[in-house]
């Protein structure tokens, strides 16, 4: 989450994933991927500014962690076997997939 300013000095946090396109024409305006729009103090180079910082941030500690060893090497996630009745607590109940998901294109 990157934290911007509205005009009334008022600060909020906003998912820079979900930022569609940045207008600047004079105010600064963020454009979300469901047609919200909110008007921000910020600069568009400031905003852009903070989405590198917090891409990056989310890369490094991606890093760190798979580094560390806190984080396993291959996919972290699976499916959960729906034969499994869930009292065993074993980790076997996920099942790795080797098949990639297909890509679609976003029907507007």
């Amino acid at each position: 989450m990157i934290v911007v300013t509205r005009l009334n000095d008022s600060q909020f946090a906003i998912n820079p994933d979900l930022i569609e396109r940045i207008n600047s024409n004079p105010d600064t305006t963020l454009v979300m991927v469901d047609g919200a729009k909110y008007i921000v103090t910020e600069s568009m180079s400031e905003v852009i500014d903070r989405i590198l910082h917090y891409r990056a941030t989310v890369i490094a500690l991606t890093q760190e962690l798979s580094a560390s060893g806190r984080l396993p090497a291959s996919r972290p996630f699976g499916i959960v076997d729906a034969a499994d009745d869930g009292d065993s607590g074993d980790d076997d109940r996920f099942v790795e997939l080797d098949i990639p998901v297909p890509l679609r294109p976003r029907k507007i």
